[in-house]
C-alpha cells in the first residue's frame, strides 16, 4: 500500500485554493478598473462650476447659540455637585 503524506496533500490543496483565490480577485479588480475607465470616458460627469459661495454667519444666532452652550454647560456644573 502507499504511503500518503496528508501534510503535503493538504499544503498543495491549501496553495491551490488561495492561489485560484488570489487569481479571481485580481481579475475582478481590473476588470472594475477597465470598467471605471470606460464609464468615465464614454459617460463624462457634467458638474457645473459654480463660484464659491461665500458663507452666510448670523451674528445674533451665533452669540444665542453661544449662550446657550454656556448656560448649559453652568448648568451641569451646578447639578453635578
Amino acid at each position: 500500500m502507499a504511503e500518503v503524506n496528508y501534510v503535503m496533500e493538504a499544503l498543495k490543496f491549501m496553495v491551490l485554493g488561495m492561489g485560484v483565490v488570489f487569481l479571481f480577485l485580481f481579475i475582478l479588480v481590473k476588470v472594475v478598473e477597465l470598467q471605471a475607465k470606460l464609464i468615465a470616458k464614454y459617460f463624462p460627469e457634467n458638474t457645473p462650476i459654480k463660484a464659491p459661495a461665500t458663507p452666510a454667519v448670523d451674528t445674533e444666532d451665533e452669540n444665542r447659540r453661544v449662550a446657550a452652550i454656556i448656560a448649559a454647560v453652568t448648568e451641569f456644573r451646578n447639578n453635578k455637585s
